[in-house]
């Protein structure tokens, strides 16, 4: 009986052995893949929300972390810069909106040097299907409803739902979500307008 168990345990230990050394070579394999399908998503992404014919560089390259709570977290977050002939055109800055209905929402917010929002895309989302994943373009073009909008001292009571007296729509049975990313996507061109030339000066350490 005793022998039996120890043969058991052997087996087993060997087995788990076996299938962790399976998923570290898996990983390790698939690893470069993954990654260049990572890359080629942000990049299509970073397309959407700064238009190709508005820089000459490589947006993945040109990349800078800041750090701030404006933006929803404490950890750093990646700034893309966009130049043309040498000269900062716009900014495609990642946020997240951290009060969403189900959690933590990440958007990336393109931005032209005159403070204008180019594009908005959601990038990460556990919002109720059917409900708050309207933020999703795939599902609704509702995020396409900050495109060529600005943040003032004008304007600022307006970044809100209509619900909330602003100019945003909610959704219906659904309004903490759309509330979140309004906040978030005001916030996010708020530091952008704030810190522009701060930006710009800092090194291009996505990389690091």
């Amino acid at each position: 009986m005793l022998n039996a168990i120890r043969k058991n345990g052997v087996v087993l230990a060997i087995f788990a052995c076996a299938s962790t050394g399976v998923v570290a070579l898996t990983h390790y394999l698939t690893k470069d893949q993954i990654n260049k399908q990572e890359q080629a998503q942000l990049l299509s992404v970073l397309n959407q929300v700064i238009p190709e014919d508005m820089h000459d560089n490589s947006l993945y390259q040109s990349c800078t972390l800041v750090n701030h709570p404006d933006l929803g977290t404490d950890t750093d977050m990646p700034v893309y810069i966009a130049t043309k002939d040498g000269h900062t055109t716009a900014v495609a800055i990642e946020a997240i909106a951290p009060d969403g209905y189900s959690g933590a929402i990440k958007i990336i917010v393109g931005i032209d040097q005159n403070g204008t929002i180019l594009g908005t895309r959601v990038l990460n989302h556990q919002e109720t299907p059917g409900l708050g994943d309207k933020i999703d373009l795939r599902i609704t073009d509702w995020i396409l409803s900050f495109s060529g909008k600005s943040v003032t001292e004008d304007n600022e009571g307006q970044w809100k739902v209509r619900k909330d007296g602003g100019q945003f729509d909610q959704f219906t049975g659904a309004t903490i979500t759309p509330r979140a990313v309004v906040k978030a996507v005001k916030k996010a061109v708020q530091f952008v307008n704030a810190h522009s030339d701060e930006i710009q000066n800092q090194p291009r350490n996505c990389g690091d």
